[in-house]
């Protein structure tokens, strides 16, 4: 297993037979870490983040979505792109080789692939290079080239190799120091891990001696080195490790006095907690995905997994997907897509509520629907439907204007009637009284 080493600054370039050398430390650790990088995995959050990360993208499926007229995307197989990626080479499946994939990313800072290209030209392999023999390299005229060792797995079987980068997918991490380098979460999280092995460590040791603190013999006068040497030999053999513990019977007056801290006054647990916490922050796992800390109040399992999609493992498959177009010299209206749906499952009963959703929202089809639930099709769910009583605006005025049931307009009010014209013929009110008057008269005196 490859050794730390630490480099101020860490990366360095020289020339060599007209090349410019590229030469890193694989894991940039922090100044003052000296332990070796499979120590620096043994500790449980460094082996869970690692473990956690690559297992969840290994398990997404790899698929190849075509774009049609409509502009939507949809899975598709091709002769040429669909072999490699179900199975990338002869020794792992596509779920190992995503976990090599991104277990290399998060170790070393970069990842390398070689690929392996038929007699058309088309790419039906990929090999994971180990990180430590791989050195980029950059000609005088910019142009990058890699340097890679033998490798038995991979068939390279020269000393040294040098390929053009159009053989090589590498997909790096971070960049801080060069474009050509990316830094691994270990350079910000390799102090706290070995912290955190160094406490467990001291606490081992301290159970180990029978949770009995080590101390000091006092003599109450001057003794010899060689006296000294006997009682710490004796003592040592007969009440430490396994043997702590026992009665210790001493003489002329040796006193047995304690100096070790208590683990109270070293507030151990609290500083493990912080240790383990900077490391998840390094690589951007939340606490409650590891089994520390408390889960977010009122949250759901599916926003729980969508939290940690976003933070930590979204920008890592977003570039695999992109390497992997780049690499395999995707056409135009064709990409590869990491499948979401085992990742971000909700719960049952969520799952129902949205696609129910969906479907009377005229979004899905009844089928896609039952797909998403593993249910077979069923005939006449290849449709979308809305209900009957759902209409336009502009449709809901057209029938305002032809629906007998619909309520009559108000009607107007009626003008106010006009006096009828005055007739020149006829006779005054005035003159008939007077005669009516005339003829009562004439009938009362028996005349005419």
């Amino acid at each position: 297993m490859p050794k730390a080493v630490s480099l101020s600054p860490p990366m360095t370039q020289s020339v060599n037979g007209g090349w410019l050398t590229i030469s890193q430390s694989p894991y940039w650790f922090q100044s003052d870490t000296k332990a070796p990088v499979e120590t620096i995995l043994s500790h449980p959050t460094v082996y869970a983040c690692v473990s956690l990360i690559a297992n969840d993208i290994g398990k997404l499926r790899t698929r190849l979505m075509a774009v049609d007229s409509s502009s939507i995307w949809a899975e598709t197989t091709n002769p040429a792109f669909s072999p490699v990626l179900k199975r990338a080479n002869r020794y792992q499946n596509q779920i190992q080789f995503k976990q090599s994939w991104i277990m290399s990313k998060l170790l070393a800072g970069n990842m390398y692939a070689l690929k392996q290209r038929d007699g058309r030209g088309v790419v039906v392999g990929l090999y994971i290079l180990d990180p430590l023999c791989t050195v980029p390299l950059v000609a005088p005229d910019g142009s990058v080239f890699y340097q890679l060792q033998p490798d038995n797995l991979t068939g390279l079987e020269q000393n040294t190799i040098v390929v053009p980068a159009s053989e090589i997918i590498h997909d790096r991490m971070n960049c801080l120091f060069h474009p050509l380098v990316g830094v691994s979460p270990l350079y910000a999280a390799s102090l706290s891990a070995e912290q955190g092995l160094q406490i467990q460590k001291d606490s081992k040791r301290f159970f180990t001696q029978g949770a009995k603190p080590s101390g000091i013999l006092a003599a109450p006068g001057q003794i010899s080195q060689q006296t000294a040497d006997d009682l710490k030999a004796y003592w040592n053999e007969n009440f430490t490790g396994e043997n702590a513990g026992r009665v210790a019977v001493v003489g002329d007056g040796l006193k047995y006095e304690p100096i070790r801290m208590t683990a109270v006054d070293a507030q151990t647990s609290e500083q493990v907690k912080l240790s383990s916490e900077f490391i998840a922050q390094a690589f951007h796992v939340p606490l409650f995905k590891l089994g520390m800390g408390t889960l977010p109040a009122g949250q759901k399992v599916g926003d729980m997994n969508l939290i940690y999609y976003s933070d930590c493992l979204q920008s890592l498959i977003e570039e695999m997907e992109a390497c992997l177009d780049d690499g395999l010299s995707l056409p135009a209206g064709l990409r590869t897509e990491l499948e979401l749906s085992n990742l971000l499952r909700m719960d049952p009963a969520t799952q129902a509520d949205i696609l129910s959703k969906l479907v009377g929202g005229a979004i899905m089809k009844p089928n896609e629907g039952r797909q998403q639930v593993n249910l077979p099709p069923v005939t006449g769910g290849d449709a979308v439907y809305l209900q009957q009583q759902n209409y336009s605006l502009e449709a809901l005025a057209e029938r305002d204007k032809t629906n007998p049931l619909a309520a009559p307009p108000a009607p107007a009010p009626a003008p106010a009637p006009e006096p009828p014209p005055a007739d020149p013929e006829e006779v005054d009110g005035e003159e008939v009284r007077a005669l009516l008057e005339h003829i009562m008269k004439g009938l009362a005196c028996g005349t005419t």
